[in-house]
């Protein structure tokens, strides 16, 4: 297996643990299709996860990271049923309702994986393993003195460009102007990645719009798109 050594990762969490308790749909779904469809982060072996084993299949396996309430993602997963598709969250109430979205749209193709995404990379992600990483909308701490807290920080980003294959692609969104400049600015410098356009990706019509993004617009502020390959 590459070896490679791991970028040192920052001790602040881009997340704070949120109250709300699940739906009894979440609840069922989570009850219904957790034990074959999810797991967490906190409890997985040491070393990198056998995605081949856990989809029972092999095929290029998409890593989603912030998954929120499932509206995308659960529609870009059912999409591709060729890859294997999995979504990093921390929060449970999202995941159910991931997890309820999937099952209505019938989708097999889709693993879930409760916890930080940090630890997930850094501890079970082997180097190479991922054909590509999505973020979309992470959280912005628009304030300045939170922006520390956002996740796309060098050493993560290092971090994620070493997950990836050859030609693997890093795909991030925000609508907040501060965090894409934030954004382009470290992954530009980032020596693994290239950036696939001269700046800003075209909005792919593949992408969902998801009602945070329509509120978004209606505020006033430009979704923008970044698109990196690993070289």
């Amino acid at each position: 297996m590459e070896s490679e050594q791991q970028p040192r990762m920052r001790s602040v969490v881009s997340y704070v643990k949120r109250g709300g308790r699940m739906t009894a749909g979440q609840q069922r779904a989570w009850e219904q299709l957790w034990p074959s469809t999810g797991r967490a982060v906190s409890e997985l072996e040491p070393g990198p996860v056998d995605f081949d084993a856990w989809f029972g299949r092999a095929a290029p396996v998409i890593l989603e990271i912030g998954s929120g309430m499932g509206e995308t993602t659960a529609q870009l997963a059912a999409a591709a049923p060729e890859v294997n598709y999995v979504a990093a969250e921390v929060y449970e109430a999202g995941i159910g309702q991931l997890l309820l979205r999937a099952e209505k749209l019938g989708v097999g193709n889709l693993r879930v994986l409760h916890g930080d995404a940090v630890v997930l990379l850094s501890r079970h992600v082997a180097p190479a393993a991922l054909a590509a990483v999505r973020i979309f909308f992470p959280d912005p701490w628009p304030k300045k003195r939170h922006h520390k807290r956002r996740l796309i920080q060098p050493g993560f980003v290092s971090l994620v460009a070493s997950r990836l294959a050859g030609g693997g692609t890093l795909h991030l969104a925000t609508d907040w102007a501060d965090y894409a400049e934030q954004m382009l600015e470290v992954c530009s410098a980032e020596p693994k990645l290239r950036n696939r356009f001269d700046r800003w990706a075209p909005r792919p019509e593949w992408r969902p719009v998801t009602k945070f993004e329509r509120r978004a617009e209606e505020e006033g502020r430009t979704s923008h798109d970044l698109i990196f390959v690993r070289e």
